[in-house]
């Protein structure tokens, strides 16, 4: 009744245009149009009010204020008893005033209790009652407090939630008496009870019970969060449907038939299973998981808001358990992840530390902002590939916690060999075939160990393989011949695997899976998490360091993990960085393997160890190219500011391309020598500056690189070479104290040019980029952000003021890093003389355009 005459409102109000009768909840906004307040929604008319107040959400929500408004008035708050008072108490106590229909309890926030009667008279009685005394306790009884109903979208709990927990976390880490300890209440915190474990067992016989009807000898295996040792509340239940011994019964059970000949019926064949309608040997995932959806939404109770994903990377059914309140997903082709989490089992159980450390980081990674998109997809750390750097991090202590793939194989015997879609993933399946490891650190100095591990990690320049236990250089990926990684399908196929896999997809974090060689579990970060991630390590094992981190406050302080767990700053951390760019002037060209051509790829493969020198070659052209063909400065090289107007004349005498006088466009065009002197800024002692570039042979080239400060045409000079750093290979040979800048035996190469800067080349750029795309016509209009364009703004920039002086002058000085550095190039500005103040807005523009420009100008490069 209450709902017909809420419909019969709703057609009142949407009839009447002339005095709207408006909802209660609908009010008229002054742009015009219409806001709920109810469901906290914008309408632009009175048409898409009609269909708002008739829709789902606002009934449900208009049933839920309702509800709660219902129990508001027959609810009373009851305090002043004990915390040990059990709600069964309450209830037989408050039965004698009339029905109890519930009562909610919370010994969090503070000990009280709603009461709620079935009917208002209960409560009135309550109320008129002049004493309540419950075991030797006077209660405290007064109406229950009314609220206005307010809808929070479920993304805001979620953050609210998130909030609360470690607000609860944290009284009870700061009671522990070690940061082991806190680590391991942590677990207990997150984990799930015996209780949802079992919930969870349940629900997956049940589905194998239901799925078994349809899809004979099919098998439904559990894997992921629920069952690989790592699992948190409410995580998703995945769930893996095994037809391949089903696609046996149907084979065998069509060719049965076929013997029988045509005897049997129409009706006969109806009463078959579902597999009469499809055949498994040649239907696609998608129309398998169309008759997997259709079997969750009929036939198991409880299942709902069931949704087909057939274009994901792993076609996936999703579905909804109403009662237990859990979110599933079915796959049909993915038994890598089975035997993935069946690994993380197996690690979990050779080293009881591995556990508290996931959940600890998980929980630090999310806090963080670096993990747990709620969303899914998205930049950041996956849950699978945090727990993968943790691994590997164990894998690389001394001694090692954890063994490689390669070294487990060995403990495993000739019935544990498992190979699926052609790699061997095979492992011991009992932790106790493994030897125990040496290593007695504790998880204190573990968890530090891992902030310093990866706050001092090239992410750029490795791929971090757990099959191999080590960082194997990225030059074995970057050829288009190696992108599968040459050494590890070279071990994969001496294992018997397979080598004609899809190609390994880099990027600014690589992590391969442990048996998908081809599979970068971090390929969907970014250069921004990447470096974010870095930074937050960095960081981490700063605060580490401190007393703080390792002993219990005598004061009642917070300490330990609950400081390491302190939420994300709001950009803090990004601010400060940027500041101490500006403040430093410098520059960073990351190290992007994906973005590089071919050519350059292929290049870099063969340079081997040497690849950060010639991939610097190759970014010092880019730059020179930027500065003067894209934004028209005059470049020259130079030793440095002290000795800029020596060098001047001497390089005018030496190759007649010096600074130049005339400010005009055609005067950057330069010689046949600047161009070879631009080229290359460091090339191995001896060898021909466009040889070296272009026809770059390891094998003939020099063991160690001499490094030129001054590039010039004419002459080298060369530097000494100071200690190996790492060898070849990627294993470090050094202290882990010291900072390794490159993996080759030689001083980090650099290069020094004296610029002059003849236009405001940022003034109005945006202008007159639009400009010029407009007065071109559609056909002939360049690449938008390209070289091409954006030298064709900086000529209409230039043509507007000819014959002007030149603005400005400044010394770039460029240096690659790597090693336990961030393989980049650092490009550093020293400004000349600046009367009129410009060089700070010249600064800023380049921030932002010269990377990009760089990186664009490399793609070009061949």
């Amino acid at each position: 009744m209450q709902r017909y005459t809420l419909t019969n409102s709703y057609i009142v109000f949407g009839l009447n245009t002339t005095n709207m009768e408006l909802d209660k909840d609908i009010q008229p906004v002054s742009k015009g149009g219409f806001h709920c307040k109810l469901c906290d929604v914008n309408l632009p008319n009175k048409a898409s009010v009609d269909d708002h107040l008739k829709g789902r959400k606002h009934q449900k929500l208009s049933s839920v204020r309702a509800t709660r408004k219902a129990q508001e008035q027959n609810s009373l708050f009851v305090s002043g008893f004990v915390r040990q008072m059990s709600q069964l108490q309450l209830v037989d106590y408050f039965q004698q005033f009339g029905p109890v229909s519930e009562v909610i309890m919370d010994k969090e926030k503070g000990v009280y209790a709603i009461v709620e009667f079935s009917e208002a008279k209960g409560m009135e009685l309550a109320l008129s009652h002049d004493q309540h005394i419950l075991d030797n306790q006077t209660l405290r009884v007064k109406p229950r407090e009314k609220k206005e109903f307010k809808y929070i979208p479920k993304k805001k709990q979620d953050r609210g939630n998130m909030q609360l927990s470690l607000e609860r976390l944290s009284q009870g880490l700061c009671q522990a008496a070690s940061v082991s300890e806190q680590m391991q209440r942590v677990v207990e915190s997150f984990q799930l009870s015996d209780n949802e474990k079992k919930v969870r067992s349940l629900l997956v016989e049940l589905l194998q019970e239901v799925f078994t009807e349809f899809f004979p000898e099919c098998c439904i295996l559990p894997f992921g969060s629920s069952v690989n040792t790592f699992d948190i509340h409410s995580c998703d239940l995945d769930l893996f449907l095994d037809l391949e011994k089903t696609q046996i019964f149907q084979a065998r059970a069509k060719g049965s038939s076929e013997q029988a000949g045509e005897c049997q019926s129409e009706d006969a064949r109806s009463e078959d299973s579902i597999l009469s309608d499809i055949d498994l040997s040649t239907a696609s995932p998608a129309e398998v998981l169309d008759l997997v959806a259709a079997v969750l939404r009929k036939c198991v109770p409880g299942v709902h808001k069931v949704q087909v994903l057939s274009s994901a990377r792993l076609p996936v059914v999703k579905f909804s358990h109403q009662e237990l309140g859990l979110q599933g997903d079915i796959t049909i082709n993915n038994k890598l992840a089975v035997r993935n989490t069946r690994f993380l089992q197996l690690c979990s159980g050779i080293d009881a530390r591995l556990c508290p450390l996931v959940y600890s980081i998980r929980y630090w990674a999310k806090q963080k902002q670096l993990a747990g998109n709620p969303f899914g997809g998205g930049p950041l750390l996956n849950n699978y590939a945090l727990t993968l750097l943790i691994i590997f991090f164990l894998q690389n202590r001394n001694p090692p916690i954890l063994l490689a793939v390669n070294l487990l194989k060995e403990f495993a015997c000739e019935e544990e060999e498992c190979v699926i879609e052609g790699w061997d993933c095979t492992f011991p399946s009992q932790p106790i075939a493994v030897p125990p490891s040496k290593n007695t650190e504790d998880l204190c100095a573990l968890m530090a160990g891992f902030f310093s591990f990866y706050g001092e990690f090239d992410f750029a320049g490795t791929v971090i393989s757990l099959r191999d236990g080590r960082a194997l250089p990225i030059t074995g990926f970057l050829s288009k011949e190696a992108e599968k990684g040459e050494e590890a399908m070279q071990g994969l196929e001496k294992a018997g695997g397979s080598s004609t896999s899809k190609t390994v997809r880099l990027g600014p974090v690589n992590v391969l899976d442990p048996f998908e060689l081809c599979h970068n579990v971090a390929g969907n970060l970014n250069e921004r998490t990447q470096k974010a991630f870095r930074r937050e390590c960095e960081e981490a094992a700063k605060y580490c360091r401190s007393l703080q981190y390792q002993r219990k406050s005598t004061k009642g302080k917070v300490w330990g993990l609950v400081r390491l767990f302190a939420p994300h700053g709001g950009g803090g951390a990004m601010q400060g960085s940027s500041g101490g760019a500006e403040r430093n002037l410098a520059i960073s060209i990351p190290f992007r393997a994906a973005a590089l051509p071919d050519t350059v790829r292929s290049q870099l493969h063969s340079a081997k160890g040497l690849f950060r020198q010639l991939w610097f070659e190759k970014v010092c052209r880019a730059v020179v190219g930027v500065f003067r063909d894209v934004l028209k400065c005059s470049v020259t090289p130079s030793d440095g500011p002290e000795k800029v107007g020596a060098r001047q004349e001497e390089e005018e005498e030496e190759t007649g391309c010096g600074a130049v006088k005339d400010p005009g466009i055609s005067a950057h065009a330069g010689t046949a020598a600047e161009d070879a002197m631009l080229a290359d800024c460091t090339v191995p002692a001896g060898e021909n500056v466009h040889e070296t570039n272009n026809n770059y042979n390891p094998d003939t080239c020099p063991s160690s690189l001499s490094l030129s400060k001054k590039c010039n045409p004419q002459d080298t000079v060369h530097k000494g070479v100071k200690r190996p750093l790492s060898s070849e290979d990627g294993s470090l040979a050094s202290p882990e104290n010291k900072k390794q800048r490159l993996d080759s035996g030689i001083d980090h190469p650099s290069a020094h040019w004296h610029c002059l800067l003849w236009h405001r080349v940022w003034a109005g750029r945006r202008k007159v980029r639009r400009d010029l795309l407009k007065s071109l016509p559609e056909a002939s209009r360049p690449e938008g952000g390209g070289v091409e364009l954006e030298t064709q703004v900086t000529e209409r920039i230039a043509q507007e003021r000819l014959g002007a002086e030149k603005l400005l002058e400044f010394t770039l000085e460029a240096e690659v890093l790597g090693g336990t550095e961030n393989t980049h190039t650092v490009l550093k500005f020293i400004p000349g003389e600046d009367h009129t103040g410009i060089f700070q807005d010249f600064f800023h523009f380049l921030e932002s355009f010269l990377p990009k420009m760089t990186e664009k100008v490399l793609e070009k490069l061949e």
